[in-house]
């Protein structure tokens, strides 16, 4: 055992420099993403025991989010890449003091909040999607998408818990948000530390080039009706699992403890699916996490009590790592090879696929609140995430569509100009 876990140390450090300060910069700010997930979340519920209002937080992030990204295309002409990924981790702390000295939870306090969310997050993650594209290959990438979702599962086990006994131990109202506010400072903190670490990475801008365009390579179009899938659950799915432990389950304690329910196991297997498994695994990958999700929706959906909420964190626990370890390499090989068939910026595509992620968002929040405010707060949290979990099904479907019709190149192919032209003829 001692012995496999050198070769796996050794492993890490035969990577590039900048893929190990990547690692090591995510890892730190992974500290406080299940803070900005979940505890944000509750500590809407807490206040206004209101879901909708929990959602409208969430959609004001993700309106937040593509606009960022198309203002750091532009920001990227006159700064480093690096200052830009800093500013966004520590925006998220911003954004949290800002939501913590709201005197009451209105909707342009909750808007504000979550546009400087939305703002952290866009720099955030169109700089480290770029970032990731441009320090791996497609040899390497599960193992770098396998070990990146290992290690915000294994964090996923203790913070969440962490908080909520912190929270917990707090009696009254005033203690319980002076708990918040403490767990905010630290948070901004990490934030700064993460910022400090990045800044040991030798990271290079994209080259600057037109990133604005209309119209695509029809391979473009199929990746971004995957995003379109993706966006529906992400659409409420991040705060879905706070408002239903708030709900059925209890206190923040419960919330930390249901949120560590098999994530150990969930940690160990997505770390040696990412390490071992080939580029022609991802969509069984893909399909396997897809299916638990639905799995899970559908139990939360019949049963709609304790024991059908732990059994669908449990799944979700494994599911959601399963699809993004699957996704992000697919996505990432696919502008390898529209990029280079179209010559084009690869930032142009990252920033394209935030669009299509944002539809589906939309279409994902809005069917929460739809079904919120035409039928019942129940019904809503009770089967939107059952719909949106069987409607993502199809993606399998287009996954498969996208592999045969012209991804499954090897990377001695993908720079091959005579092989994309035929790859480019054959999709026409």
């Amino acid at each position: 055992m001692f012995k496999k876990l050198i070769s796996e140390i050794d492993h890490f450090k035969s990577q590039t420099h900048n893929f190990r300060i990547l690692i090591f910069t995510n890892l730190v700010y992974a500290l406080v993403l299940p803070v900005i997930d979940i505890f944000v979340a509750a500590y809407i519920m807490r206040n206004s025991n209101d879901t909708s209002k929990v959602v409208i937080y969430q959609l004001a992030i993700y309106t937040g989010i593509p606009l960022t990204f198309l203002l750091n295309g532009f920001l990227l002409k006159h700064f480093n890449i690096r200052k830009l990924y800093s500013i966004g981790m520590m925006l998220s702390g911003v954004s949290m003091i800002i939501m913590m000295s709201l005197k009451t939870l209105d909707l342009t306090g909750i808007g504000v909040a979550g546009i400087t969310m939305g703002l952290s997050f866009g720099l955030y993650w169109s700089n480290r999607d770029y970032l990731a594209l441009a320090i791996t290959n497609d040899e390497n990438r599960n193992y770098y998408y396998g070990l990146e979702t290992f290690i915000y599962t294994i964090i996923a086990i203790a913070i969440p818990a962490t908080i909520g006994w912190f929270i917990q131990s707090k009696t009254g109202e005033i203690e319980k948000h002076q708990a918040y506010v403490i767990i905010t400072g630290i948070v901004f903190l990490i934030t700064i530390v993460a910022s400090i670490v990045c800044f040991r990475g030798k990271f290079e801008n994209p080259a600057q080039k037109q990133y604005i365009f209309f119209k695509f390579h029809p391979l473009w179009y199929k990746l971004l009706s995957l995003a379109t899938f993706k966006g529906l659950a992400q659409g409420f799915l991040v705060t879905a699992p706070a408002m239903l432990i708030f709900k059925i389950l209890g206190e923040e304690g419960a919330l930390g403890q249901a949120q560590s329910i098999g994530a150990i196991l969930a940690a160990i297997i997505i770390y040696f699916i990412g390490r071992f498994s080939k580029p022609s695994d991802r969509i069984k990958t893909f399909s396997v996490g897809l299916i638990l999700f639905a799995l899970g929706a559908c139990i939360n959906g019949i049963l709609f009590d304790k024991t059908g909420v732990i059994i669908f964190l449990l799944l979700l626990l494994i599911a959601k790592p399963l699809m993004d370890l699957a996704y992000f390499p697919i996505q990432l090989k696919v502008i390898d090879i529209v990029s280079r068939i179209e010559k084009r910026g690869e930032f142009t595509y990252i920033l394209n696929h935030e669009a299509g992620l944002y539809v589906g968002r939309l279409l994902g929040a809005g069917t929460f609140l739809v079904l919120y405010y035409s039928v019942s707060e129940d019904f809503a949290l009770r089967y939107a995430i059952g719909i949106i979990a069987l409607l993502q099904l199809c993606s399998i479907f287009i996954s498969k569509k996208i592999i045969k019709q012209g991804i499954d190149l090897s990377p001695e192919e993908v720079t091959d100009p005579k092989v994309l032209d035929e790859v480019a003829v054959k999709l026409l």
